[in-house]
């Protein structure tokens, strides 16, 4: 199918799902692409940079290229949904047929005191890797999470600096949401990198000198917050309906259900499926939804949004590597593969990514 009726269409956010979105609607309508980086936020590498093994990631004007889209480094600070409008950081306001919202997550701190001020994000990953670079000398490194985020930044960490101790800080149990084989080989290369692990050890406050948890303080040189996520909050002050989380509630094309010439991908969208669920927050998830908005609005489907989960997978270094796979509903199958096998199947899996947006 095809559409001839050309739309101004502004998209905010340039992650995984704002810049497929913008790729694929750019084909044949003018879009301007809101988003403060000069650079793709390879976010499921910053783990990488952390360590100081990552590189510069493509600029998105190049990934852009070949399309109608204009990109403007600002940040969306508000949004007047009635007279459909979105106004800038820089006072610029952009008018707009159609806007997709795409601001996905960023560090939640849960309130926790101390967090925000002595502890480093992983989102901020060239800060991290600064701060180990520049330190006098080797240190204690507390890594906070205990999920995919936290687990693959302390693998990495300790691998690439092993003069440094590494600790893994976790509210439950390291891995928890993996397969028992999945849990048990994370475990072995945790114990073969040196990582102590500090299980139902929920943090409390972040102090200059470390955490200190439900279990007892926890001395480091360097606090590193891996824990979770959280939608940006722009959703819910624009009006835009939205869930418990944040997450603005969608359709099955991924139309706002309160406002339906707004379209939502990636982390800021709340995304039900049937026979699967509401959707969790992450590149696997946000790519796929930005790759059919991107149909959408070019007018190459109308077909609702479907979405089935294959596999989990993780780097746990350079060296190793996990790949759980999962029933179409998230839950753990108990096959795994592990060492080298699930690196490369790893490193295959976020290849695809980065060539997905180029």
């Amino acid at each position: 199918m095809s559409t001839t009726t050309e739309q101004r269409i502004v998209v905010l956010g340039a992650g995984y799902a704002g810049l497929t979105a913008a790729k694929g609607a750019g084909r044949h309508h003018d879009v301007t692409l809101v988003a403060p980086e000069e650079r793709l936020l390879h976010r499921i590498r910053q783990h990488e940079t952390a360590a100081g093994r990552g590189r510069d990631w493509p600029a998105i004007a190049d990934l852009a290229r070949g399309r109608r889209i204009q990109h403007r480094r600002a940040r969306a600070v508000e949004l007047d949904l009635d007279g459909h409008k979105a106004v800038l950081d820089d006072g610029t306001v952009l008018g707009y047929d159609t806007l997709v919202y795409a601001l996905g997550s960023r560090t939640a701190w849960h309130g926790v005191p101390g967090a925000a001020e002595h502890a480093h994000p992983v989102e901020r990953a060239a800060e991290v890797r600064r701060l180990i670079r520049d330190a006098d000398r080797p240190g204690t490194l507390a890594v906070v999470g205990g999920g995919a985020t936290g687990i693959e930044l302390a693998t990495e960490l300790a691998e690439a600096h092993p003069d440094w101790r590494v600790r893994i800080v976790a509210a439950g149990q390291v891995g928890g949401g993996y397969s028992p084989k999945g849990r048990a080989h994370i475990r072995k290369v945790l114990d073969r990198l040196g990582v102590a692990v500090h299980e139902d050890a929920t943090v409390t406050e972040v102090t200059p000198d470390g955490p200190r948890t439900t279990a007892g303080p926890i001395t480091a040189d360097l606090t590193l917050w891996a824990a979770s996520l959280e939608p940006h909050p722009l959703a819910a002050e624009a009006g835009l309906a939205v869930d418990e989380r944040g997450r603005a509630l969608v359709d099955d094309h991924l139309r706002s259900l309160s406002h339906p010439d707004v379209h939502v991908a990636g982390d800021a969208a709340a995304v039900t499926v049937p026979g699967v669920g509401t959707l969790r927050m992450g590149c696997a998830t946000a790519l796929p939804m930005g790759q059919y908005l991107g149909k959408l609005l070019d007018g190459r489907t109308d077909e609702p949004f479907g979405y089935r989960y294959v596999v989990q997978c993780l780097s746990l270094g350079r060296r190793d590597g996990l790949l759980q796979l999962v029933h179409p509903d998230d839950s753990m199958k108990p096959t795994v593969l592990t060492g080298t096998a699930g690196r490369l199947a790893k490193a295959g899996i976020v290849g695809f990514v980065l060539g997905a947006l180029k």
